[in-house]
């Protein structure tokens, strides 16, 4: 899903070549690989590239699937409508396992949520294929005769870390703000999240040191510093960097300096357990018509990361927002986001099909509210 507000960065992603390489030499093997790091390592980032690389490997091409709360045969009828035109036909089992093993393809599933004998099912079910799947280190590990190939996303190193800073906040670090990443990576334990949210930081130093509101003069989205927020700027000492503790756990102060819409939609993620509604949805909960451009302002602070066509709340975050008050009236917050679902899904132009996307979010609010 691409939000309201800039472009996603096209630059090359940093320090993974040698994964990305190894996984697309497995891949080209037939080998299934699981891809496994902690929330936050750049998992589906590393998967983006990956899938690109293989789009010529297999007969039917690479299948993009999202693992997040689906099981082995909900995986199965996923994939059988990504290869097939059949939209109103759900098939037996019989059929659906007919079908899949037919079907050759390069299945890349994010966030799956199971291993030992429901990853075996979903791979005995689909010999032609070739998966990669990717999981955070508490996901059941898959069987010891499973053959599955492990690729362990470790922490970037400190240069690795400062350079994505650096491209986040559109200029070289000064000798200060380098010791203060250098800090940040041996807190974070290298996670790149950690130093996307830290550029956010500065970037959000930097305007502020400007003394003019982003807002008003350069935009909510400005992708650069302006010119006289340089460094050595003679109002530097007015907003010192961020402590190593806001670094850490950035969530808090980075939602402090975004409009109110980014703020209201934040309660509302923390009042459904991290789900954010989809930005259409955002001016009416919001009351704001322009509401929808905070999504953008969200993901270009690495507050929000990508779930299939949604986005979560990303990994650590919630329990900081909700650490900072966030989650005060979550039960007000939930009643009122599962008012605007009840008429929104009773509307006349309203489908099923719609309905089921924001299932995640319709389902989350209701679970507050309903004992």
């Amino acid at each position: 899903p691409v939000p309201p507000g800039p472009a996603p960065s096209a630059e090359p992603l940093v320090d993974r070549q040698d994964e990305r390489e190894r996984l697309v030499r497995l891949l080209a093997r037939g080998r299934t690989v699981r891809l496994t790091g902690p929330g936050g390592s750049g998992r589906t980032s590393l998967l983006d590239l990956v899938a690109e690389d293989c789009a010529d490997l297999a007969p039917d091409g690479v299948v993009r699937l999202c693992g997040h709360r689906r099981t082995a045969t909900e995986l199965l009828h996923d994939l059988f409508h990504a290869v097939h035109s059949a939209p109103l036909h759900r098939p037996g089992r019989d059929e659906l396992l007919a079908h899949v093993r037919e079907i050759g393809a390069v299945v890349v599933v994010d966030d799956i949520e199971f291993g030992g004998a429901a990853l075996d099912e979903l791979l005995d079910a689909t010999p032609e294929c070739a998966f990669l799947v990717a999981a955070t280190p508490d996901v059941p590990a898959p069987s010891a005769d499973s053959g599955v190939e492990e690729v362990v996303l470790g922490g970037l190193d400190r240069a690795a870390g400062v350079e994505i800073i650096e491209r986040g906040v559109g200029r070289v670090l000064t000798e200060e703000e380098t010791r203060w990443a250098g800090d940040l990576w041996f807190e974070s334990e290298g996670l790149p999240l950690r130093f996307v949210q830290a550029g956010a930081l500065l970037r959000q130093r930097d305007r502020l040191r400007a003394g003019t509101s982003a807002v008003e003069e350069f935009g909510v989205f400005a992708e650069a510093a302006p010119e006289d927020a340089a460094p050595g700027d003679d109002t530097a000492d007015e907003v010192p960097l961020p402590s190593l503790g806001d670094a850490a756990a950035p969530a808090p102060l980075l939602a402090s300096r975004l409009s109110a819409s980014a703020r209201a939609t934040l309660r509302f993620a923390v009042a459904l357990g991290g789900e954010v509604p989809h930005q259409a949805h955002l001016p009416a909960l919001v009351g704001d018509t322009h509401a929808d451009a905070a999504l953008g302002e969200l993901a270009g602070c690495g507050l929000v990361s990508p779930v299939g066509a949604r986005y979560r709340l990303a990994a650590g975050v919630l329990t900081q927002l909700e650490a900072a008050g966030y989650g005060a009236d979550a039960e007000e917050q939930a009643r009122a986001a599962a008012r605007h679902y009840a008429w929104w899904a009773g509307h006349p132009s309203v489908t099923p099909e719609r309905v089921s996307t924001e299932a995640d979010a319709v389902l989350a609010a209701l679970a507050v509210l309903v004992p």
